[in-house]
């Protein structure tokens, strides 16, 4: 096991892997900008680092920064979180060469996942159904004659992409040419390649994911499945584990198709093969996510498993801790993120200084935040606070649950996404769980009394 290891983040995820790593008896050095001095997970870490100004690009995306502050420390590993450069194999690459541990997959598997055009290829390979699409698309007429091959609705993504940035859903021809500009400028901006490509749209579909986790030594398990569907310009606002919608003859075919296709790629550490779900239960290939994911708490509370935990494990070179047979997950799991937005103003983000903060608690309800009353919520960076979890035996009492656990979080300052959560769990489709990746922003949020 490693003896100190570098947390290359902040927020939430940054102190939940802080923890993790104390009760594995691993030190932790946290980095932080001069906007986050009094940050928790600053505070939280054995040692803590100033690697620039506040500007991502100045510090948490500062490699030359992070590089030489796990040198000056004397850490043997690096640990991503979530965003930031969690998936960039240029970034993974460097740490590699630095002779530092990359807490996740290898540079090479990142890149081949990465690649959405070529992880496509590599799933169908494994035998995993995928949605009808083209290679990679160099102009605008290109795309066009791919559109009019598959058929509208398409949709139109950058290759290198993720988050929905530079995603266009296009019902017609009519503004194609724009949607292939926007997403080529944007991937070259956000992920150095302007390459674009364009797949079939599938309307009311859900968006699971199978969480899988893989060892160095042959054994890859799968841990179930979340439903991510509730989500708004492509931002994951609730997450649930069972999927309502999907069928047992479904989850087990879409577990057993994960794990094929974490085989076929030799992937080590978690990740999670993310799947588009229609009306008809078929489902496709969307994309794999080579990190540990936001919502990862979900599938901890149903099954008991430590994801970070299994993580470090996995890249300090043990075996994991379990099999599949140890996998029984139990009752019902929500999560709802509580980002520092104001829904009654389209969701603007609501920066400012935490004046009062009281979790909720009480019997299975969870709270993973990065925050602390007198924190600053800045511009600066993604504006999650905190994701709030609630477990109960089926789904109904769950919700019951997080509908308690949201009543009773105290959280004041910066405006948050707490009444629309609590409208969401009081709708009649929720409830009945008759939505899809389109429900907020075309059903919901047209009639929601926030």
């Amino acid at each position: 096991m490693f003896k100190k290891v570098l947390v290359a983040n902040r927020g939430e995820i940054a102190v939940r892997v802080i923890r993790a790593l104390r009760e594995l008896g691993v030190q932790s050095v946290a980095v932080y900008s001069k906007a986050d001095e009094d940050a928790l997970h600053a505070k939280l870490a054995d040692e803590a680092y100033l690697i620039g100004e506040p500007p991502a690009i100045k510090s948490y995306l500062n490699l030359d920064a992070i590089l030489q502050a796990a040198k000056e420390t004397n850490a043997e590993a690096i640990h991503p979180g979530y965003g930031f450069f969690a998936e960039n194999a240029d970034y993974i690459e460097r740490i590699e060469k630095a002779g530092f541990v990359f807490i996740g997959p290898s540079a090479a598997i990142a890149r081949k996942m990465g690649d959405k055009v070529l992880a496509r290829r590599l799933m169908q390979e494994a035998g995993l159904p995928i949605p009808p699409g083209s290679g990679f698309l160099e102009d605008a007429g290109a795309a066009q004659r791919a559109a009019d091959e598959l058929g509208y609705p398409v949709i139109l993504k950058a290759a290198f992409g993720g988050g929905g940035i530079g995603t266009a859903i296009l019902k017609d021809k009519e503004a194609l040419e724009g949607a292939f500009l926007r997403a080529s400028k944007m991937g070259a901006q956000f992920f150095g390649s302007p390459k674009v490509y364009i797949e079939r749209y599938f309307e009311k579909a859900h968006h699971v994911e199978v969480q899988v986790v893989c060892d160095n030594f042959g054994c890859s398990v799968h841990l179930f499945e979340r439903d991510c569907s509730i989500q708004r310009r492509y931002q994951k606002l609730v997450e649930e584990s069972p999927s309502p919608l999907i069928t047992e003859e479904t989850r087990q075919a879409m577990a057993e198709a994960a794990l094929r296709a974490v085989k076929h790629v030799g992937y080590h550490s978690v990740g999670t093969i993310e799947f588009l779900v229609d009306e008809w239960q078929r489902f496709y290939f969307l994309e794999m996510n080579t990190r540990i994911q936001v919502e990862h708490p979900v599938t901890e509370m149903r099954t008991g498993i430590d994801l970070v935990r299994e993580q470090v494990r996995i890249a300090a070179g043990e075996p994991l801790s379990f099999c599949q047979e140890d996998v029984l997950p139990k009752g019902h799991a929500i999560e709802c993120r509580i980002y520092a937005e104001d829904p009654k103003r389209n969701f603007m983000p609501s920066p400012g200084v935490v004046a009062a903060y009281e979790p909720p608690g009480g019997p299975g309800v969870r709270v993973d935040g990065g925050i602390r009353a007198g924190s600053r919520v800045t511009a600066f960076y993604d504006p999650l606070l905190l994701k709030l979890l609630a477990w109960d035996t089926d789904r109904p009492s769950a919700l019951e649950r997080m509908r308690r656990a949201l009543k009773e979080l105290v959280l004041e300052g910066p405006k948050t996404l707490v009444p629309f959560h609590q409208a969401l769990l009081n709708s009649r489709a929720f409830q009945e769980g008759a939505y899809h990746v389109k429900f907020v922003e075309e059903e919901f949020l047209p009639n929601a009394p926030l």
